[in-house]
């Protein structure tokens, strides 16, 4: 999304159709943006994906880890995706408030509003990624994971005008493939133990919290956009801690609710690596998601929520090879078909973004030549 004062040249939003009207000064300003100020937005850019592929790898072996070695409770892995946190609170105390811009900040309410409306969604997503989790092999859930993208794709063209090519088209076909492939290959997986009811929960459950999370990634780009309008990162902070809060209390309500809660001591005392172990697995667990939702929040509001769908699916090759080589999953051939599949579609996007980033540059060019022969004029 375009930020005041930020190079945008990743931007892949209806705004990069900007030039279809005649050039204004804030296209110009955006052009003639200082060489330094271009190196930090790459840097930052670099660091959200670095944050986002690591943690998500490492949270989603974690809870891979946590289910393979004796937890069996869907609620706590629910709510050690959000209860991290508190430990980006101290960060607050470093980052500056927003600069002052031409718009006057949402009212408090509304903030309230949209904390609430994002950290509800989480729960609800959580959960069904909880599901997922526990009722799939982790190689088989990350690969139905890629179909986030696909989803994102639909969601980005409702809400925040993406326009569908060749590519993309090719892209979510290519998705619906892997996801098919992966869905028809179930009698494979189920020589792990797992009946094959709860195989198709764990499959359907992946595939709506996929969808679920697409739409809150479209969403929190259209908050940052129609909304909040700051060019700050502690607002990127603030719409990670507040929702987290507001989904780590609905956790809770569910932990106790469910009954899970009375069995969590009988749980962690039957942890196959011992009770530290369990305590250190939902702690860095937590950590981890935390890690990769800055991530995620930072490369929405630097770039674009479908960037941020492209980058993720990308680190979608690291998770089931790591989950082969320590949980022992199976990686058949029609498992690695759909790898390839999925990989084949990701990449679908990213040459689709490197052409709609191009274009905006040969754009922004022409715009700097059509200012230079009127000054020359």
């Amino acid at each position: 999304m375009a930020v005041a004062g930020q190079e945008v040249e990743l931007q892949i939003t209806a705004k990069d159709e900007v030039s279809n009207e005649a050039p204004s000064s804030t296209n110009t300003m955006s052009i003639q943006t200082p060489p330094t100020k271009h190196y930090q937005w790459w840097l930052r850019v670099a660091i959200y994906i670095f944050f986002l592929l690591a943690g998500q790898a490492t949270a989603t072996l974690l809870g891979g880890l946590y289910y393979d070695k004796g937890g069996n409770s869907k609620w706590m892995a629910t709510f050690v995706q959000s209860a991290g946190f508190p430990i980006l609170i101290p960060i607050l105390f470093f980052v500056p408030p927003s600069i002052k811009t031409a718009t006057s900040p949402p009212p408090t309410f509304t903030l309230g509003l949209l904390y609430l409306f994002f950290g509800l969604l989480l729960t609800g997503d959580n959960l069904m990624y909880s599901y997922g989790l526990l009722y799939l092999p982790v190689s088989t859930y990350s690969l139905l994971c890629a179909t986030q993208l696909a989803f994102n794709a639909l969601f980005s063209f409702l809400f925040n005008s993406q326009k569908f090519t060749a590519l993309i088209i090719n892209s979510l076909i290519l998705l619906t493939v892997s996801a098919s492939l992966v869905a028809v290959n179930s009698d494979s997986d189920n020589s792990s133990n797992i009946p094959k009811g709860k195989y198709i929960i764990g499959f359907f459950c992946t595939l709506g919290a996929s969808a679920g999370y697409a739409l809150y990634l479209s969403l929190l780009q259209l908050s940052f956009e129609k909304v909040i309008k700051s060019d700050n990162f502690r607002v990127v902070l603030e719409m990670q801690i507040y929702p987290s809060m507001v989904a780590a209390a609905g956790s809770v309500v569910g932990l106790f609710a469910s009954g899970e809660w009375d069995g969590l001591t009988m749980e962690m005392n039957g942890y196959e690596k011992g009770s530290v172990s369990y305590i250190m697995t939902l702690l860095w667990t937590a950590i981890a998601w935390q890690i990769c939702s800055v991530g995620i929040l930072g490369l929405i509001f630097e770039v674009s929520s479908l960037f941020t769908n492209v980058i993720s699916t990308l680190g979608l090759p690291i998770v089931p090879v790591l989950a082969v080589i320590f949980f022992g999953d199976k990686m058949d051939g029609v498992k690695a078909i759909a790898l390839v599949v999925a990989v084949w579609g990701s990449v679908s996007y990213v040459y689709q973004h490197y052409l709609d980033d191009s274009k905006l540059k040969a754009k922004k060019r022409l715009i700097v030549s059509a200012n230079d022969g009127c000054d020359n004029a």
